[in-house]
């Protein structure tokens, strides 16, 4: 465990010290940024409820204001879906997160991303489509449809704890980290929670609709910010032969050995698609974005847009992470090395623009955080529990929800600094906790056979069983006794098995529950003939198999 997580660091390029003074340049673009990025969400949103509203009552509809607020009126077009999704998941952990524990363990932390392009494919195919055929404001909500109440309320609290305690509070640290650094006596709490502000303003205020515009803005910032210190980076070194000797054969590998401590390729399967599977999959906070799609289309189209944006990630985030040691051999703390390649290589002006890329992925994942969480709060236990509550005031408890969330992430995020690396810190919690609900999902729209009691005991048995062995195997001993991603695997089979078992020992589900939300081969034949004709570029299967050999080919070039 590391309690110093912010010391100063250790060395720059040139053998001193970085200068980590801000320039009153660099001040003005980061102060420019936060200013037109607050305001032109507000407006273009405020726009484009208006436009909404228009069409509604032009065709005779009534506008729903909670559809319009938690889910953008599900107008969104493929680019908005893409770009919020890239940016929800880009939080601050990717410049700092990426970069850091490629410096520590090199282009296997890749893995994460290039399974998210596979999976994506899964999602788009199997999985979308049920959810947007429910018509569901939340993934819990959909349990409810597929299942019973029980479960909803199981997984609505559970998404509630990871959402604060897991995905907010992550993103905010990331961010305290790079602040400490410029400003070392900032106390990381104030850090937290001027960075936590900046991202709720538009988020209590506008809604979905305000935070997809936003998200896109930001994707598009961090982008470019990512490709300047790719080339900066890239043009410090002294060759790439030499770059490569410095990391060692096992740092430039995807693939390690199964004895690995930090990715053993047996992980892959046990761990990494499990994760995958429930952040792109099952997580609220990322697939809010296709439940707002105009269509089923838009929303494959933009999720297939995420898959090639991420395959990008290699190059623009963990490879500079894995140049930087051979600049930057002795830094104490991995967390530090994107820092330290900013203000080491990049001239006043630019520095500014990349801190301002930093801010902006990490207030695109906390605007999208807090609209995740109050969503939950509002649809899966307000409008549950009182189902008579009017439109505006589930609105107002939305944005109540919104500011709660706020304030528990922001006081939990400090407590990150025990772990050795943020990614380390991420993917370990979500390898204890994640795979029973991987489990609930996909293995009830795979089989109609499992019932509501069977994914409900699935749910409140194995996530606590998940957390105390998380919290004995990871956080108690010096060192942890089990590698996160197999033990992800473990808990894995543990939950089918669960599921299987008291599925088969009891009644099966009611018709009603299964006949629309369960795979059915007809609807591959039905689709395939309905494809029949489609122009190549608009055929989402086509895209998929591109961006799957895409996929192929980087996994086996540095393998």
């Amino acid at each position: 465990m590391i309690t110093d997580v912010l010391l100063p660091l250790s060395g720059s390029s040139d053998g001193g010290m970085p200068d980590f003074t801000v320039r009153a340049l660099d001040l003005s673009v980061i102060i420019g940024y936060l200013v037109l990025s607050r305001i032109i969400p507000l407006v273009a949103g405020a726009r484009m409820k208006r436009k909404a509203h228009a069409e509604a009552k032009a065709s005779g509809k009534e506008s729903d204001a909670s559809e319009d607020y938690f889910l953008g009126g599900r107008n969104f077009i493929w680019p908005f879906v893409g770009l919020s999704l890239v940016a929800t998941n880009m939080s601050g952990a990717t410049f700092v997160g990426l970069a850091g524990g490629a410096y520590e363990q090199g282009i296997s932390i890749f893995a994460y991303e290039w399974m998210s392009a596979v999976i994506l494919v899964v999602f788009i195919f199997f999985i979308l489509p049920f959810y947007l055929r429910s018509k569901v404001f939340t993934l819990p909500e959909y349990l409810e449809q597929r299942y019973d109440r029980r479960s909803r309320m199981a997984f609505a609290g559970f998404n509630l704890f990871a959402n604060m305690f897991i995905d907010m509070a992550a993103a905010l640290f990331a961010g305290a980290v790079v602040v400490k650094v410029l400003y070392p006596d900032i106390p990381m709490i104030v850090s937290v929670a001027v960075l936590a502000i900046l991202a709720a303003i538009y988020t209590v205020i506008g809604g979905l609709g305000a935070v997809m515009i936003s998200d896109s803005i930001q994707a598009t910032v961090t982008l470019i910010g990512g490709v300047i210190v790719l080339i900066a980076t890239f043009n410090a070194i002294e060759s790439w032969d030499s770059m490569a000797q410095a990391a060692g054969d096992e740092k430039m590998s995807l693939i390690l050995p199964a004895d690995n401590a930090d990715l053993p390729w047996p992980g892959l399967i046990t761990g990494v698609l499990v994760v995958g599977l429930y952040y792109w999959t099952t997580n609220q906070l990322v697939v809010q974005r296709t439940l707002g799609a105009k269509s089923l289309d838009h929303g494959r189209w933009g999720s297939l847009l995420a898959g090639f944006i991420k395959l990008a990630f290699l190059f623009l985030f963990i490879f500079p992470g894995v140049m930087a040691i051979s600049l930057y051999p002795n830094l104490d703390n991995p967390d530090t090395v994107f820092p330290t390649l900013v203000f080491d290589l990049l001239p006043v002006g630019l520095r500014g623009l990349i801190l301002a890329a930093v801010i902006a992925a990490i207030t695109s994942t906390v605007d999208s955080i807090l609209n995740s969480a109050s969503t939950i709060v509002t649809m899966d236990f307000v409008k549950t529990l009182r189902p008579d509550t009017s439109q505006r005031a589930l609105v107002f408890t939305g944005r109540v929800a919104t500011v709660v969330a706020l304030v528990v992430a922001i006081i939990w995020a400090p407590f990150i600094a025990q772990f050795d690396t943020l990614y380390n810190y991420l993917q370990s919690v979500l390898s204890f906790l994640v795979p029973p609900v991987v489990a609930v999902f996909l293995a009830g729209i795979a089989w109609k056979r499992i019932s509501g009691t069977a994914a409900f005991l699935t749910l409140i048995i194995m996530q606590p069983v998940g957390l105390i062995a998380f919290i004995l195997t990871q956080v108690l001993p010096e060192e942890p006794t089990i590698q996160f991603l197999y033990a992800a695997g473990i808990s894995t089979a543990l939950s089918v098995l669960l599921l299987v078992v008291v599925s088969l020992l009891g009644p099966s589900p009611d018709e009603s529950k299964t006949a629309e939300l369960t795979w059915k081969s007809e609807y591959w034949t039905e689709e395939s003939q309905a494809l029949q004709g489609t122009a190549v570029w608009a055929n989402y299967r086509v895209i998929s198999v591109v961006l799957l050999v895409l996929t192929a080919a980087i996994v086996v070039t540095w393998a």
